[in-house]
C-alpha cells in the first residue's frame, strides 16, 4: 500500500476474516426468506451527516467475496467532505450478498469515515499555523493500516507504522534498560539507539522536562535532523520556551512535537507555540462513527 492510496486487494484476507466473524455465509434470515441467492438488486450507501468519507474503496472487494459478479459504483472519492444526506455509492449484487455484507461494510466505512472526520477537524483548527497533525499507534488491532489511511484521508499524517519502523524512547524504555528515568538515562538511550539504527531511520524521544530536552539535544548533536523530540504534557509556556531553544540551533535541530492529551478545544493554542507537529491518539481511538446506511432499492 502506498503512503497516499488504498490498495483494496491487499486487504482481501482481512475482509474475509471480517465476513467470517459475522458468519455472513450462514445468514439464517436470508436463507429463510430467499430462494437461492435471491434476485440481483441495487443498494445505495448513504451518509446521513456531515463529515469526511473514507473506506469506500473496500466496498467492491468485500461484496465480491460474497458475489463474484457484484458491481460497485463509487460516486465520491475517499477524503471527500460531505454535508448532510449524501449518496456515496451504489452496490449491485444478489440479494443474499447485499444482506450478508451490509453490516460488515457499514462497520468499516462508518469507523474509517469517523476517523477521517475527526482528523479533518484537528487539521482545520491548525491550518493557519502550518503545524501538521500526526496519529499514534493507538489503533484497533488488525485495523492499523486502514485507520492510518483514514487519518490521511482527513488531511493528517502518519507517525511510525509499527515498532520496526523507527525507534521511540519513552519512560518505560528507560526503566527497562537503565532502571531509572531522567536526563542521564535519556542521553544513554539516545546514544545506544543511534549506534543501532540505520541511517534512514528516525529516532523519536519523549521528554517530560527541560532537563531531559537538554540531554537529548546534547546526545544527538550532529544528528538532530533524524530526531523528533516529543514534548509530553508540557504546559504551553514551556512548549514556547522549548521551541525558541530548538529554533536557535539552526539547521542541526530536531523536529519538535507536542503530545499528550491533545484535544480539539486546546489544539489551536498548542499549534501557535512554535512546534511543527502535534500528535494525538484521540483521532483514532476516540472517534464517533459517521452515520451511514445501506438501503436496498425496491
Amino acid at each position: 500500500m502506498s503512503d497516499d492510496a488504498l490498495d483494496p486487494a491487499s486487504f482481501a484476507s482481512f475482509l474475509e476474516l471480517a465476513l467470517d466473524e459475522d458468519r455472513a455465509r450462514e445468514d439464517v434470515t436470508a436463507a429463510a426468506l430467499l430462494e437461492g441467492d435471491g434476485p440481483v438488486r441495487t443498494a445505495e450507501v448513504v451518509a446521513r451527516e456531515d463529515g469526511v468519507v473514507a473506506g469506500l474503496a473496500l466496498l467492491e472487494p468485500l461484496f465480491r467475496l460474497l458475489d463474484p459478479a457484484a458491481r460497485v459504483e463509487l460516486l465520491l472519492e475517499d477524503g471527500t467532505r460531505i454535508a448532510g444526506t449524501t449518496l456515496l455509492a451504489r452496490v449491485t449484487a444478489t440479494s443474499r450478498a447485499l444482506l450478508a455484507g451490509e453490516r460488515t461494510a457499514l462497520n468499516l466505512v462508518q469507523r474509517l469515515s469517523g476517523i477521517a472526520t475527526k482528523t479533518s477537524a484537528f487539521v482545520e483548527a491548525t491550518m493557519a499555523t502550518g503545524v501538521r497533525i500526526y496519529d499514534t499507534r493507538k489503533t484497533t488491532p488488525g485495523l492499523r493500516h486502514l485507520e492510518k489511511y483514514a487519518v490521511r484521508c482527513g488531511g493528517g499524517c502518519n507517525h511510525r507504522m509499527d515498532l520496526a519502523d523507527a525507534a521511540m524512547i519513552k519512560e518505560n524504555h528507560l526503566v527497562a534498560a537503565h532502571g531509572r528515568r531522567g536526563p542521564e538515562a535519556i542521553a544513554a538511550a539516545v546514544r545506544s539507539c543511534f549506534a543501532a539504527l540505520r541511517d534512514e531511520q528516525l529516532l523519536y524521544v519523549e521528554v517530560e522536562t527541560h532537563a531531559e530536552l537538554e540531554a537529548v539535544l546534547e546526545a544527538s548533536a550532529g544528528r538532530r535532523g533524524r530526531v523528533v523530540v516529543m514534548l509530553d504534557d508540557f504546559e504551553i509556556g514551556d512548549i514556547r520556551m522549548a521551541a525558541r531553544q530548538v529554533r536557535a540551533l539552526g539547521a542541526d535541530r530536531p523536529a519538535l512535537e507536542a503530545t499528550g492529551g491533545i484535544k480539539l478545544d486546546t489544539i489551536e493554542a498548542l499549534a501557535s507555540t512554535g512546534v511543527s507537529r502535534l500528535s494525538s491518539g484521540a483521532i483514532t481511538h476516540s472517534v464517533k462513527a459517521l452515520d451511514i446506511a445501506l438501503k436496498i432499492r425496491a
